[in-house]
């Protein structure tokens, strides 16, 4: 604590040279941040996956349907618990820019399937007895006003109905909530979409299955039974973890987190210049000073704690002022963004990485100035001052 004054009078020493040192880690750590909390909303729906849910599609791609009599016998294979067919729906709202997440279920196991979603007993009881019943994310409910009873157009951008519209008419029987989850779909009937459906395309098909199993440490076996249940079959399939289906589904995008790794290392490998000439300059100009410092008795140790302690002060300050703008922007941002984002937030392991990452580019910033310091001669010194 006795050398906090020393710190502070060095920090104040070039007050502008400080500034800018400081702002150029803000920003990297700021950027830091809010691509961290872009790989997190991207990939978020991996990291919450069910460890004992398994997501079996077609082998070719998940846009090709399977045959609806595939579920009684993925429900037949040994280890498999509850089963449950999705058909993405393609929801439109009203205007072409309000896409939903909307899908056709098989609503009498959708909740053994779900047990993290809560919904009120009796909106689950009205959901489960209404045909056209629809349950909706409290987040996508809250951005349309929409309330238990009310009757919904859900428009699809992929399916067409007998008559030749797109429309399918849903009554909100319920308002569901997961938590840290995705509350921004919109779940309605399997046998009501099917019905009313034009039977050129998509007629008595499911998009995929999800099945929980009671033992997640076999989901390699029971995967691999279902697969060799339909192989050389016309319609062969895929089965693999919840979590590596959601992570697929993320990666049809690219190699999200590829880039965002060469991004926040060219960053941070540009500040890391940056600061590194600060303090190389810094100590440059105190040659002086520090010699008359080892002449009043400061060892060569302290001298380079004390340099070392001026570098990671530096990066903690501007480190943490970067975290902290980039949670604000992030927060600030969330509920605009949840139509495309539902869980956009920098995750606490970013935090510990930024943590380690800040020591680290302190310590390395101030490498070659503490051994410059630590082995200055005190006549040389005063001879070049």
């Amino acid at each position: 604590m006795k050398y906090l004054a020393l710190l502070a009078a060095n920090l104040r020493r070039k007050p502008l040279r400080t500034i800018l040192t400081i702002a150029s880690i803000v920003v990297a750590f700021q950027l830091f941040g809010i691509l961290e909390a872009m790989r997190y909303a991207l990939g978020g729906g991996a990291q919450i996956a069910g460890q004992d849910r398994l997501i079996t599609i077609h082998k070719t791609s998940i846009i090709q349907n399977l045959p609806a009599s595939y579920e009684n016998r993925i429900r037949g294979v040994a280890g498999v618990g509850v089963t449950c067919s999705h058909n993405w729906f393609g929801g439109v709202y009203q205007e072409d820019r309000n896409q939903i997440g909307t899908f056709a279920v098989e609503v009498a196991t959708f909740f053994d399937a779900y047990p993290e979603l809560k919904v009120s007993d009796a909106e689950k009881k009205a959901w489960l007895a209404d045909r056209a019943g629809a349950l909706v994310g409290r987040d996508v409910a809250n951005r349309f006003g929409w309330k238990v009873g009310q009757v919904i157009p859900m428009r699809s951008n992929i399916f067409t109905r007998t008559d030749g519209s797109n429309i399918w008419e849903l009554n909100i029987s319920g308002i569901y909530d997961i938590r840290n989850g995705d509350n921004t779909a919109v779940y309605f009937n399997y046998d009501y979409y099917n019905e009313g459906l034009n039977s050129m395309f998509g007629k008595d098909r499911i998009g995929w299955v999800v099945l929980r199993i009671a033992n997640p440490e076999q989901s390699a076996s029971i995967a691999s039974a279902i697969d060799n249940l339909f192989a050389n079959s016309s319609t062969e399939t895929k089965t693999t973890t919840e979590q590596a289906f959601v992570q697929g589904f993320m990666n049809q995008m690219g190699n999200v987190g590829a880039i965002i790794s060469v991004v926040v290392t060219a960053v941070f490998f540009t500040m890391l210049l940056v600061s590194a000439n600060a303090m190389a300059q810094s100590v440059r100009e105190r040659t002086g000073e520090i010699a008359v410092m080892k002449t009043l008795g400061f060892s060569g140790n302290t001298v380079m704690a004390l340099i070392l302690a001026e570098s990671l002060l530096i990066t903690m300050i501007g480190g943490g002022i970067g975290l902290l703008l980039a949670h604000v922007l992030t927060s600030a941002v969330g509920d605009t963004v949840k139509q495309f984002f539902p869980i956009i937030m920098i995750p606490p392991r970013a935090y510990v990485l930024a943590a380690v990452m800040i020591v680290a580019l302190g310590a390395i910033s101030a490498a070659l100035p503490c051994y410059q310091a630590g082995r200055l001669r005190i006549v040389d010194a005063l001879r070049k001052a």
